[in-house]
C-alpha cells in the first residue's frame, strides 16, 4: 500500500515537473513563432536576431508557424487526451528546429547569447520527450 503511495506521487511530480517545463517551452515557440510571422526581417535583425537578414523572409515566416504550431502541440494533445503521444512527437519537431538553429548559430559565430539559449531549450526538449515517453506518459480518453 505505502508503495503504491509512492509510486502515484513520483508519477505526480513528474507529470507536474513535465508540465511546467512544456509550458516554459511552448511560452518560448509561441513568442518566437509570433515575431517570425509578424515581423519583417530587418526588425528582426534589431532585435539581435542578425541571422533573419541572411534568410529568406518565405522562410522566416515558415518558420515562425511551424514554431505556433509546435507550441500548440506541445500542450493541445496531452491537455485534451486527445491523440496525446503527439506531445512527444511535437517535442521532437522543436528539438529539431534547436539543433538546426546550433548549427546555424555555430556556423555565423552567433554563441554569446543565441547559442548557449538554443542548448537550454534543447535540453528542455530532450526532458520532455524522455519525460512522456518514460516517466508519465499520458493517456488518451
Amino acid at each position: 500500500m505505502a508503495t503504491d503511495t509512492v509510486e502515484v506521487n513520483r508519477i505526480r511530480w513528474w507529470n507536474i515537473t513535465l508540465w511546467l517545463v512544456q509550458g516554459l517551452l511552448a511560452v518560448f515557440f509561441l513568442y518566437a513563432g509570433i515575431m517570425k510571422v509578424t515581423q519583417p526581417p530587418q526588425a528582426l535583425a534589431e532585435m539581435g536576431w542578425a541571422w533573419a537578414l541572411a534568410m529568406p523572409p518565405a522562410f522566416i515566416q515558415f518558420l515562425g508557424v511551424m514554431e505556433v504550431l509546435g507550441a500548440i502541440g506541445i500542450i493541445a494533445p496531452a491537455a485534451m487526451r486527445i491523440l496525446p503521444f503527439l506531445t512527444p512527437l511535437a517535442v521532437v519537431g522543436m528539438a529539431f528546429v534547436q539543433v538546426s538553429a546550433i548549427v546555424l548559430h555555430g556556423i555565423r559565430g552567433e554563441t554569446a547569447f543565441t547559442l548557449p539559449l538554443n542548448l537550454v531549450v534543447l535540453a528542455l526538449a530532450l526532458f520532455v520527450i524522455w519525460g512522456r515517453w518514460r516517466k508519465a506518459s499520458v493517456a488518451a480518453r
